[in-house]
């Protein structure tokens, strides 16, 4: 059987099936990546509900993994080499996947680049963007009387849908045919400016039908519908 005694996550979540890949997470944009991408490639995995909202992913154990504190976070017993390799940001997670499946990811080298800055443009200006608006519309920043902040990542956040309104355009993914890592970092991320955040109106989503139809297709997944109830909450 496959010890992960090395590893004190693996103490406070202890690993029912210690030989599969074990996912620390919590069903967040950044959370659900993971577990929608690994029911996209099939891989074997066990999820880990790491509770945000208990402060969870501030303990020792956690960060032994991840020391951003952050969620999401994986330890993949069956890592290169045979080797164990911890990992977190949902960024490099996907793109381990990407590699470890052969899947999710253009093999021509030019489009393979080009789906990865997908990715960083979602790490790098969507979830930022997106998760200020959240911030400033819906929780503590609302109570600020001073609009500017919240009008300042309004706006930002309507140009990047536009960027994204525009790389749509006649497209049916990201990279056109190909659903790959850079539909999967963004779509939860989009739901929730909608959704959760209850932004849509704000941010003018209605003059985005691109993004609003590839949102649509991404969600109707069979993997989407079930990876972003993974882990579930308690």
């Amino acid at each position: 059987m496959t010890d992960l005694s090395a590893f004190p996550i693996a103490a406070r979540w202890p690993a029912k099936h210690p030989d599969r890949l074990q996912l620390y997470s919590f069903p967040t944009p950044n959370g659900v990546k993971i577990s929608i991408a690994l029911e996209e490639l099939g891989l074997p995995y066990e999820p880990h509900a790491v509770n945000i909202s208990k402060n969870e992913s501030w303990t020792p154990e956690f960060l032994s993994l991840n020391p951003n504190g952050k969620i999401p976070a994986i330890l993949d017993p069956n890592g290169p080499g045979g080797m164990p390799l911890a990992l977190f940001e949902s960024g490099a997670i996907l793109l381990y996947l990407a590699d470890k499946t052969g899947k999710l990811l253009p093999s021509d080298p030019i489009l393979r680049y080009e789906a990865i800055q997908w990715v960083f443009f979602q790490m790098a200006a969507i979830g930022p963007m997106f998760g200020q608006v959240g911030f400033f519309y819906k929780f503590a920043g609302k109570e600020i009387a001073d609009k500017r902040p919240l009008n300042r990542y309004v706006d930002e956040s309507k140009r990047l849908l536009e960027v994204l309104e525009t790389r749509l355009t006649g497209r049916e993914w990201l990279m056109g045919e190909d659903y790959t890592i850079a539909d999967i970092a963004h779509l939860g991320w989009v739901r929730n400016l909608i959704g959760f955040y209850d932004a849509g109106e704000l941010v003018g989503i209605k003059d985005f039908p691109n993004v609003l139809a590839w949102l649509e297709r991404g969600l109707a997944r069979p993997a989407t519908q079930k990876g972003l109830n993974i882990p579930p909450r308690d």
